[in-house]
């Protein structure tokens, strides 16, 4: 039986994801997998791959044989040129850690905690029904003059 290791495709239409497995060459390219050994998101920038370098030593070490692009990506890691007794490539590019949202947070409150509140926000709307109340209260209200009873 021939062994294979091979990518398979998961993933949506255009968010391709892929796992690194080892499976019979017969089988199809999304079918039975002896073993899966690795990730790869190409989609990611930079591009998340991960071999559990141990197994992939295995299989290549009994017969398994990579495919093209497989092979492209055990060269990136290193585990070609180890198979193969060459000197191992420069180490991949890992993507910057993310900040942590909280601390972030807590910066911004404590940077805002000494300015003073400058009052309600007015939205174009709240204006607009303000102008109005204003129109109509002095119409509702009584004039000092009509209030007053005349001598006539």
């Amino acid at each position: 039986m021939a062994v294979k290791i091979k990518l398979k495709r998961l993933g949506k239409i255009r968010s391709p994801h892929y796992r690194i497995v080892v499976a019979d060459s017969r089988t199809r390219r999304d079918g039975r997998a002896i073993e899966e050994i690795g990730l790869y998101h190409p989609v990611q920038n930079p591009s998340r791959i991960e071999v559990n370098s141990e197994r992939a030593q295995y299989w290549l070490s009994v017969g398994a044989q990579p495919t093209e692009p497989v092979m492209a990506i055990l060269k990136l890691t290193g585990d070609w040129q180890a198979h193969k007794g060459l000197p191992a490539p420069a180490p991949l590019l890992q993507p910057e850690p993310k900040a942590d949202k909280r601390a972030a947070f807590e910066a911004f409150a404590k940077s805002i905690e000494g300015d003073e509140p400058k009052g309600e926000a007015i939205t174009p709307k709240a204006k607009k029904a303000d102008k109005k109340a204003d129109e109509a209260a002095p119409a509702t209200e009584p004039s000092p003059s009509a209030a007053e009873p005349t001598e006539a």
